[in-house]
């Protein structure tokens, strides 16, 4: 379910997709129908399985870190670098990117943080998304 998720821009609406996603191949383990009406904690917790958008913003922290650190002159740093359109913006609010909850959490300063792989690592960073 999270294969190539590394490179989702999370947006509300996908995280609440997976979520529902998630609880549904739950409640098929378990063979429990929603007219039993049983809480998603208690099924959470006879399942005893990692949070989708947790697992998600893992996956993205790890590959995020992983392309920073590159040194062999490939065009990755390059991309999450990269200011797309110039010109006239289009209506509304701008397309969410891949690195904008990476920005939000870390600050404006993610990819020198990323460099030290010691304080880079996603499992000790707050998962604020969602």
């Amino acid at each position: 379910m999270t294969y190539g998720s590394e490179t989702w821009s999370l947006t509300m609406g996908l995280i609440s997709m997976l979520r529902v996603t998630q609880r549904a191949m739950e409640r098929a383990m378990l063979e429990i129908s929603l007219r039993d009406k049983i809480r998603n904690v208690k099924i959470r917790r006879r399942t005893r399985v990692t949070d989708i958008t947790q697992r998600v913003a893992k996956l993205k922290w790890q590959l995020a870190g992983h392309i920073v650190r590159r040194r062999d002159g490939r065009w990755g740093p390059k991309v999450l670098e990269w200011q797309p359109r110039t010109g006239k913006r289009s209506v509304g609010r701008p397309p969410t990117r891949r690195t904008d909850d990476l920005r939000r959490v870390a600050g404006s300063r993610w990819i020198q943080a990323a460099q030290n792989r010691g304080i880079w690592t996603p499992y000790k960073r707050p998962m604020s998304i969602g």
